[in-house]
């Protein structure tokens, strides 16, 4: 989703695939509210109704589909965090904790001051300036067992280009 750019739609599908916006549907659903469904009906006369819940498959690739497709943080390498969100720009920002075998803690900060998520603009990290490449930030990974903190900042396309056009 992040590379066809966009970002609006994939705030809107992913806030779609969640239980809690099937659950306020009890009636149609007619499953769990609090589980993911690996299907839900498209034909009548069943349009809308969930099927296969407690499928941890569907779970999984709901995981993936939030924290690397649309929140935009994946690992490079097992070493490197990127950022690279895709998400609307009425979203304020999001905050991402991760925890490393070596029990080091990452608290990922991202915001959106100016309301336009198109790229990351700036990132810091424990406080110091970190590197930007390709609209991603990079965050070298220490092992350190030590707690970190990630601030990103996202904002408009030097470019002039906006991704979501």
């Amino acid at each position: 989703m992040a590379e066809l750019g966009w970002r609006d739609r994939a705030g809107r599908l992913l806030e779609r695939l969640t239980p809690v916006w099937h659950g306020a549907r009890t009636e149609l659903y007619r499953v769990e509210p609090y589980v993911v469904a690996a299907d839900i009906y498209g034909v009548a006369p069943h349009v809308g109704r969930g099927g296969w819940t407690w499928y941890t498959g569907a779970a999984a690739w709901l995981y993936r589909v939030a924290l690397e497709s649309v929140l935009g943080v994946t690992l490079a390498g097992g070493t490197t965090l990127r950022v690279r969100p895709c998400v609307p720009d009425d979203w304020p920002g999001y905050t991402v904790r991760l925890r490393r075998p070596d029990c080091s803690t990452w608290a990922v900060e991202v915001r959106n001051p100016d309301g336009c998520a198109a790229t990351v603009r700036a990132v810091s990290v424990d406080g110091a300036p970190g590197t930007v490449e390709e609209g991603a930030a990079r965050i070298p990974l220490v092992a350190d067992g030590r707690p970190h903190c990630v601030t990103v900042t996202l904002g408009s396309d030097a470019s002039g280009v906006d991704e979501n056009s």
